[in-house]
């Protein structure tokens, strides 16, 4: 005897979770989630490229025309500090993105601070 009432039903394979609770997959929540982990990385990763481009625009008109030196650097070191955050935004690390942005953009204000 194989311990079953009927022996010619194949066995339950599928596991029924013992205590009733739904997990993430059930109920959705894991593809709301992922979504706005999506949006949160496209969101770093866009405005850290556009303002690494707008530091580096200015960097460089600053460097033409006659500003001290240190004006086009802190514009050069906060376009590099943008980059870096939409570099980290892309793989993810989207609060030290974050972060990284506001500082670059404080730099860049220090550096218009000097001319």
């Amino acid at each position: 005897m194989s311990g079953r009432a009927d022996s010619d039903t194949p066995p339950d394979t599928h596991a029924e979770d013992p205590e009733g609770l739904e997990g993430p997959e059930d109920t959705g929540e894991a593809d709301d989630a992922e979504g706005d982990a999506r949006r949160a990385r496209w969101a770093a990763t866009g405005a850290g490229a556009v303002l690494a481009l707008a530091g580096a625009a200015a960097a460089l008109l600053r460097l033409t025309g006659p500003a001290p030196v240190l004006v086009p650097a802190a514009y050069a070191c906060g376009a590099a500090a943008c980059a870096l955050a939409a570099l980290l935004g892309s793989r993810g690390r989207t609060r030290r993105a974050l972060w990284l942005l506001v500082a670059g953009l404080m730099v860049m204000a220090l550096g218009d601070q000097f001319d």
